[in-house]
């Protein structure tokens, strides 16, 4: 029987009219209905037919999450008076409930993709319902992308509604071509905001870390409202982890303690979205609770202030959750919570002067994840590089060349980007192709089962009771009874049965498991370098902690590392013991053995050399090494270290600085003497003396000024021409040579005042007026001036005031410019 009173409940009611002729006329809509409106429950009713009496058609809801997806099939189930699995069911991954009555299908965005690339046209569905579009995940911006490809190439009549919590709904509108904007308005209850920052300093996150003492603070504020206010206590906190320590901490309290997430047994999350049974309960949720899920019976919120976002280092192949900020919009959202059914407070566990400074939105994963698999399914749908998508934000070019090397690695696309037969059965494992390459390679070693139970453990990391060593992971979820073992069963009986268990049965666990995981991440294979401390391959040092059982291993394959900014080593959270040959077996792509011949240390080595990325396996010395490899190594030290390492004197600086000036006033053809220049034209200038060098003691010999004069223009005749315009020394009235120093923005000439009585022009180098030094008798500056008659006319008295005083045995004349320039006292000139 359907639950109409319940229906008639539902804030969006009031907007589906609207809706439903957007759809008649656009076949197109953006939906923006506040958390609680009934968005993600009555609207697909309705769309379907299931209430209202329309036309029945085949509606599928895509939700972010799992635990979204079940929850939301089942409250529709119930509107409409029945259980899940009939006219309303859900497809998770390794779940599906649905029959042969099921018109409306909740999905998670991950299983539509995989739909998609099967059935393009998505043959006998009507409509499909982006749900929490907002939230940015990369699966629902794909989606969106293939869906509008569907209904612009084969499919005009799909009808498509992006929903989102928010109002910022301008980018989706445009995206899906102008498409009208449908607002619903919530039954929002006033919101008392309290700030609850912690009283002592508190450490910011770094990788997974949170600071132990915010944590306590949280379940002192936990504690703090359950004995302010009335009602349910919901609390967020950024993950799994800090969700079990706050639960520690509140043991005893007089309320019910319950914990959401996305690996939270499915009894526990219904539990949660039934409702209070009469006991006060408390909440700890993930950021889940945010907007994909109801949760009754709430007055209160306790804001951690942090959330989980996806990070990678392309550079080192770590990829993992960190914890940041949540942004001004999450913060939002989650305060909305408390003023559902009735006014409530959110506590918010930071400074108000801090709220401003916070990011206005989350970031969209796909300027922040891990591309690969995203570029496959790009590949798989025709469009390697992801350009002909429709797509909010495009993929930052460095992530997606990262991608495409990993899938070129695995063998998932050719040298051309484009899928191979190989890549499209991965992409239709529901696994991140590197875990679908090690699932595929590991069962043809270990065995189809064995490699599905080391793969189920790597694509959800197993909780930290488990573990750092993999292969004693494996042995405790085989006869665990929790709920991380229940749900790794399931998704083994998923992953087995896509692969043939044939080859490699026999052997023990753990070198089956260290295979495994060496072939989804061979980039973390590591080799021990001593104290518990590992060197990956690809050249990122590892350390385990104190207490492993690893650290005696001299080979480990890391699955699971994160890197805290700032720190020189990952930290190993998971990891197997392999030994040398499986290693070259999983990283064998990365293998190079040859002659070495490069700088370090300050010179030449040569070496024959066999490494796995930057691992050594056996070095020895090369005695003759090939001459163009010594070249291109001296070539490398002048780089890093500079031409200082040539022979030079005084003479050869003052010809490069006049080079450079002649280049900087005049330009071609003379020659540009810059470090960038001068190394790039090494064969014009410094042979046949670097052809000859074997070491840096020969580039010492290399008579860096005798080497200069080879780039002049002697071709054209103004090499000549070098010491008319750009001269070493200039002579002055009394008779002294002067050297011109180059080396600054203009030319210098640093000379005794007295030297230049009766010059009525500034020297010019190259038609460029000198800068003139005037020196006092004893060397010292006494003025600067790029226009000598001016300086005689207007500052020479104010110098002359001053320093005849000092030097009453020198000339002081009231007219300098008819005198006889000297460079003696007055008595020696007499």
């Amino acid at each position: 029987m359907i639950r109409t009173d319940a229906l008639d409940q539902l804030p969006v009611r009031t907007a589906v009219p609207a809706l439903e002729r957007a759809l008649d006329r656009r076949g197109i809509a953006v939906l923006c209905a506040p958390p609680g409106t009934g968005k993600t429950t009555l609207v697909p009713l309705v769309l379907a037919g299931l209430t209202g009496g329309g036309p029945v058609r085949r509606v599928v809801v895509a939700e972010p999450r799992r635990i979204a997806a079940r929850a939301a099939a089942r409250r529709m189930a119930w509107l409409i008076g029945e259980q899940a699995g009939g006219r309303v069911g859900f497809t998770v991954r390794g779940e599906r409930v649905v029959g042969p009555r099921t018109v409306v299908e909740v999905v998670t965005t991950g299983v539509l993709l995989q739909r998609l690339q099967r059935d393009q046209e998505l043959a006998g569905v009507d409509a499909v319902i982006i749900d929490e579009c907002h939230e940015r995940h990369l699966d629902a911006d794909t989606v969106a992308a293939f869906l509008l490809d569907v209904r612009e190439a084969i499919r005009p009549d799909l009808r498509l509604v992006a929903a989102s919590a928010t109002t910022d709904a301008e980018g989706w509108a445009r995206l899906l071509g102008d498409a009208p904007v449908v607002e619903a308005q919530g039954v929002s209850h006033p919101v008392e905001v309290v700030w609850a920052p912690p009283a002592g300093p508190v450490r910011p996150p770094h990788g997974m870390r949170v600071d132990p003492a915010l944590l306590t603070h949280v379940a002192s504020t936990v504690r703090r409202a359950l004995a302010e206010r009335e009602g349910d206590v919901l609390c967020f906190l950024p993950g799994v982890g800090e969700i079990g320590r706050v639960a520690a901490q509140l043991a005893g309290v007089a309320a019910e303690v319950l914990q959401v997430h996305g690996r939270a047994p499915a009894a526990v999350q219904d539990a949660v979205l039934a409702g209070s049974s009469g006991s006060r309960r408390v909440v700890l949720a993930t950021s889940v609770a945010e907007s994909s899920l109801t949760v009754p019976g709430v007055r209160v919120v306790v804001d951690s202030g942090l959330a989980r976002e996806p990070r990678t280092d392309h550079a080192r192949g770590l990829s993992a959750l960190t914890t940041v900020r949540a942004s001004q919009a999450a913060g939002r959202q989650r305060a909305g919570r408390a003023g559902r059914e009735a006014p409530g407070a959110v506590y918010r566990c930071w400074e108000q002067a801090e709220d401003g400074r916070l990011a206005r939105f989350p970031s969209p994963e796909i300027k922040i994840a891990d591309l690969a698999a995203f570029a496959l399914q790009a590949a798989c749908w025709g469009d390697p590089d992801a350009s002909g998508l429709a797509l909010l934000d495009p993929p930052p070019a460095g992530a997606m060349g990262a991608a495409r090397e990993v899938l070129t690695a695995v063998g998932a696309v050719d040298a051309d980007g484009r899928v191979t037969d190989r890549g499209v059965r991965m992409s239709r494992l529901g696994l991140h192709p590197r875990l679908a390459r090690a699932l595929l390679d590991g069962a043809a070693e270990v065995g189809g089962r064995r490699a599905a139970e080391v793969v189920a453990l790597l694509s959800e990391e197993p909780p930290r009771a488990y573990g750092d060593d993999l292969a004693a992971a494996l042995r405790t979820a085989r006869r665990g009874g929790d709920g991380y073992a229940a749900r790794w069963r399931q998704e083994v009986r998923r992953l087995s049965s896509s692969v043939k268990d044939v080859g490699g049965a026999c052997g023990p666990d753990d070198g089956a498991v260290g295979l495994v995981a060496a072939l989804a991440f061979p980039e973390r294979v590591a080799r021990a370098r001593g104290e518990g401390a590992f060197l990956m391959v690809s050249g990122t040092g590892a350390e385990l902690s104190d207490g492993s059982g690893l650290r005696s291993a001299p080979w480990l394959a890391v699955a699971v590392a994160d890197r805290p900014a700032h720190a020189a080593s990952a930290q190993v959270r998971l990891a197997a013991v392999i030994d040398e040959d499986t290693a070259r077996t999983a990283a064998g792509h990365l293998r190079f053995a040859g002659e070495e011949v490069r700088w370090a240390g300050g010179d030449v080595v040569a070496r024959r050399v066999e490494r796995l990325g930057a691992v050594e396996l056996s070095v020895r010395p090369l005695r003759e090494p090939a001459p163009e490899l010594v070249r291109e190594a001296l070539i490398e030290g002048l780089r890093r270290e500079g031409l200082g390492l040539l022979r030079r004197t005084r003479e050869t600086e003052q010809l490069r600085d006049r080079l450079a000036f002649l280049y900087r006033t005049l330009g071609a053809p003379w020659p540009d003497v810059s470090d960038g220049a001068l190394l790039d034209r090494t064969e014009e200038w410094m042979e046949p003396e670097l052809s000859r060098a074997r070491r840096r003691s020969d580039l010492a010999r290399i008579d860096a000024g005798q080497a200069l004069r080879r780039l002049l223009p002697w071709a054209t005749g103004e090499a000549a021409r070098l010491d008319e315009l750009a001269p070493e020394r200039i002579e002055v009235p009394s008779g002294s040579r002067i050297r011109v120093e180059y080396g600054g923005a203009r030319p210098v000439l640093a000379v005794k005042l007295q030297e230049l009585f009766g010059l009525q022009e500034t020297p010019r180098v190259a038609g460029v007026p000198v800068l003139v030094h005037l020196l006092s008798p004893a060397g010292r500056p006494a003025a600067v001036t790029a226009d000598l008659a001016s300086f005689w006319r207007d500052g020479y008295r104010a110098v002359r005031a001053e320093l005849r005083g000092r030097y009453p045995k020198h000339p002081w004349p009231q007219d300098p410019t008819t005198v006889e320039a000297t460079r003696f006292t007055k008595r020696a000139r007499r």
